[in-house]
Order: structure tokens, then C-alpha cells, then sequence
């Protein structure tokens, strides 16, 4: 269960930016999951509620995961848009098939409430 991993990763930044701010508490954690990021959202959840109960700092943190959807964009005019389930073979506004996508497989700490 690589979610594990991950959460002990964001844990380290945790601390370091509690250090960083001297903060005595985390309230809330939010963070951007790409679709295609390949970490089960419950998994990630679980591992972070055990390991956030370790320690004083984290005990009463909630985590707060928004999944991204990623988005294709066409390298040759740059019309970009949301890729749901498939990525299209062609772009819709010029018929290029140079096609690119982003935002999705990325993990990403975006704000953290603390005091």
C-alpha cells in the first residue's frame, strides 16, 4: 500500500512547515489528487488518520482531498480541455493529434490551517 508512503511524505512537509510557521496545532490539510494519480483516495485517508493520532500536533488534523480532473491540450494551437474519462484522439478546434495532459497525476499539498 504505497498511500502509506505518501502520507508519511506529506507528514514530513507537515512538520517542517509547523516548524517553519511554530505552529501547536494542525487543523486542516487540503490536498489535489490527479485522477490518474493511482492512490486510492480511502487508502490515503486511513493512512493519514493513523498516522496523524501519533502525535499531538496532528491528532486532531482533517484532511480535506479534492480529486483533480485532468485536462488535455493541444500543443499546436493550445485549446485545452477537460479529459473525463478519455483522452480524445484528435484536438476539437484544429485536428492536431500533438495532444498533451496535465494536471493528472499529481499529489499536492495546498493549504494547511494551523495555530
Amino acid at each position: 500500500m504505497h498511500e502509506f508512503s505518501l502520507a508519511q511524505g506529506l507528514f514530513t512537509q507537515l512538520f517542517r512547515l509547523a516548524e517553519q510557521h511554530r505552529a501547536k496545532k494542525i487543523i486542516i490539510v487540503r490536498v489535489e489528487v490527479g485522477q490518474f494519480a493511482g492512490i486510492v483516495i480511502d487508502s490515503f485517508s486511513f493512512a493519514f488518520e493513523i498516522l496523524a493520532r501519533e502525535r499531538k500536533l496532528t491528532r486532531e488534523a482533517v484532511l480535506e482531498i479534492t480529486e483533480i480532473k485532468p485536462l488535455c491540450s493541444c500543443l499546436d494551437c493550445g485549446h485545452t480541455v477537460p479529459a473525463a474519462d478519455n483522452v480524445p484522439a484528435v484536438c476539437a478546434q484544429c485536428g492536431s493529434s500533438r495532444l498533451t495532459i496535465s494536471d493528472a497525476d499529481d499529489l499536492i499539498l495546498t493549504q494547511v490551517e494551523m495555530e
